[in-house]
């Protein structure tokens, strides 16, 4: 029982570790920023316990430095490929997390559980499942109910939605490139492209579904962004929230998210040459095929 809690602690620490890092990488957290436990508690609502773990395991890699007051400063950027933080081993807690997803999607799941009910479902442990619990709740797909239990958020359930999700998208996205105030975070643009190189030169072939929602949504709403329209940006965070789970449901098609990777690529190259109308059109039949293509998989009686 001993060893158990040992190794839950652990992974809760090492998963904080690799949330730390991506903010770090992210400059959320710029060179030189002190980390407060207190507030990193806070934000990922933990207790500081597992919170200074991973500072100590960052600190061990020299991503972070000890200030002579005490504590953490940020000391270096990570080093390596932009999807460097990833592994590509899939751990217990993802193939949870996962599962969990699915079962929410068939309708097994209810609308309110409590965290008893879970653990005995997935035969967890509270600190697997607090960490589990805490990521979903960053996407935006359950939140924690007063007093007792947690309830799962309105998703996209069916085809019908999903597609009239995709049609939403085309429409804001597209505008969004055509906003007046529209103006490019260059570096952050080319974070995004670094991304997606890293995707293109292999890291398609093991990232898992979420990993990779992860990194196209963040492009799409990193040029969302860039609008200025703060309706635009919050309306495209909702539905990518919403479609989240029918993202993972779907089977990989490597082959097919490696060319989407390779259009955004194209999408930002427009974008950093200033050919902002250019961009519109080509965001607008990106979304097009991808819905077209998702859609057609989605069919029951559609080809394999």
């Amino acid at each position: 029982m001993q060893e158990t809690a040992r190794h839950s602690s652990k992974g809760l620490a090492d998963q904080l570790a690799r949330n730390i890092e991506q903010l770090i990488t992210e400059e959320v957290f710029p060179v030189g920023t002190p980390l407060v436990e207190r507030a990193l508690a806070e934000r990922f609502r933990v207790s500081r316990s597992p919170i200074r773990e991973a500072l100590r395991i960052l600190a061990q890699r020299s991503i972070l430095g000890q200030r002579p007051e005490g504590g953490y400063f940020v000391q270096a950027r990570p080093q390596g490929s932009a999807f460097g933080l990833l592994t590509a081993n899939e751990d217990e807690e993802e193939k949870i997390y996962l599962k969990i997803g699915e079962d929410r999607l068939a309708g097994v799941l209810p609308e309110r559980v409590t965290e008893s009910d879970l653990m005995r479902r997935y035969a967890v442990t509270k600190t697997q499942l607090g960490s589990i619990l805490q990521r979903i709740g960053q996407e935006g797909w359950i939140e924690r109910l007063p007093g007792h239990g947690w309830q799962f958020l309105p998703i996209l359930t069916s085809s019908e939605t999903y597609d009239q999700g995709y049609r939403f998208r085309i429409l804001i996205e597209s505008a969004a490139l055509l906003e007046p105030d529209f103006k490019v975070d260059e570096a952050a643009l080319r974070k995004c492209l670094a991304e997606q190189q890293a995707l293109i030169d292999g890291a398609v072939e093991w990232a898992s579904p979420a990993q990779l929602f992860d990194a196209n949504a963040r492009l799409h709403e990193t040029i969302a962004g860039f609008s200025g329209n703060v309706f635009i940006l919050d309306s495209l965070k909702r539905i990518n929230r919403l479609r989240r789970l029918m993202e993972y449901r779907k089977v990989v098609d490597r082959a097919a998210a490696a060319r989407r990777c390779r259009e955004h690529r194209t999408l930002i190259e427009l974008l950093l040459a200033g050919q902002q109308e250019a961009a519109a059109d080509f965001i607008r039949l990106h979304l097009r095929d991808a819905a077209r293509e998702k859609s057609e998989k989605h069919t029951p009686h559609s080809s394999p």
